[in-house]
């Protein structure tokens, strides 16, 4: 094994340059994990270069919010949505918290420190009333275990979140194809079939597919390509992120949204939004409440 085997595996697929990286460290990972338990002498991609992530700012305003529950068909997923653009929670809290969590009392969820990020200290969220409703409405059906469950009843994982942010990417793509009148056409879809597998497996045997399954499977895939050049892919971290640059822009100071985000160190805020350095509308308006 040597670092290129790694580059070309990953080359293997149509990769962003974060999906890219995030194979190359988990490579990584694996190999020093081994070294570290004896099964290897040396770690052969200890030197494997790993590109840095793309810089993904999505910044939801309020309005752009409102569209987005709109395509949100899943109650269960709009609630993950309202809470994180209500209180700023990390997505991993979001999923794990449970009703032993919660503090009604003082509209707060409370993580033991050998359950929070870093494992140093407490993790205190803050609930506004919004949120403190959908938690009260979520203690009630699930007084043990995690507090958000899909439509069939099973906690939220990850993946289920990502799908879920997908389907709503694609509702408003295509709408945004139609109304742009954009749609794939026979030579695209000529031109992809040979791209696919060419065979499907029926009844436990392997058999040829049909000329209309291949067109109708490459219509379907060229058009998913299409309606995610079309919208933009949210996610609940990039709501998290837009709680924060709002917290700022209405002027709360850095040190209360370093503490409603759950950072341990201030300086981290300053590092991640320094998008607002570059937003001239907002520094003009400080500099204006620092004026009067």
């Amino acid at each position: 094994m040597r670092p290129f085997h790694v580059e070309d595996w990953v080359n293997q697929y149509d990769f962003s340059v974060t999906s890219r990286r995030n194979y190359m460290r988990a490579a990584k990972r694996c190999f020093k994990w081994a070294k570290k338990q004896g099964y290897l002498d040396s770690n052969p991609i200890e030197d494997l270069e790993v590109p840095s992530a793309e810089c993904r700012e999505v910044i939801v305003e309020a309005a752009e919010f409102e569209v987005l529950k709109s395509y949100t068909r899943n109650q269960s997923l709009l609630d993950l949505m309202l809470l994180t653009w209500e209180t700023g929670c990390r997505p991993q809290e979001l999923l794990r918290v449970e009703a032993r969590h919660v503090d009604m009392k003082n509209q707060r969820w409370v993580f033991h420190k050998s359950e929070s990020k870093g494992k140093r200290i407490s993790r205190v969220v803050y609930m506004s009333d919004v949120a403190m409703a959908i938690v009260r409405r979520q203690c009630l059906a699930n007084q043990s275990g995690p507090l958000f469950r899909n439509t069939a009843g099973k906690p939220w994982t990850t993946d289920a979140v990502n799908c879920g942010f997908t389907a709503i990417q694609m509702r408003m793509g295509k709408d945004e194809m139609q109304r742009r009148n954009i749609e794939v056409t026979q030579a695209e879809i000529s031109a992809f079939i040979p791209t696919l597998k060419q065979t499907k497996r029926e009844l436990g045997r392997e058999r040829p597919k049909r000329p209309a399954e291949l067109r109708e499977e490459a219509k379907r895939k060229l058009t998913y390509k299409l309606a995610a050049k079309c919208a933009t892919r949210y996610s609940l971290y990039a709501l998290r992120h837009s709680f924060a640059t709002h917290a700022l822009r209405k002027g709360i100071d850095s040190l209360t949204v370093a503490v409603l985000l759950g950072h341990e160190d201030p300086s981290t805020l300053a590092r991640v939004y320094q998008h607002l350095n570059q937003n001239p509308e907002h520094l003009v308006d400080q500099v204006r409440q620092i004026a009067v």
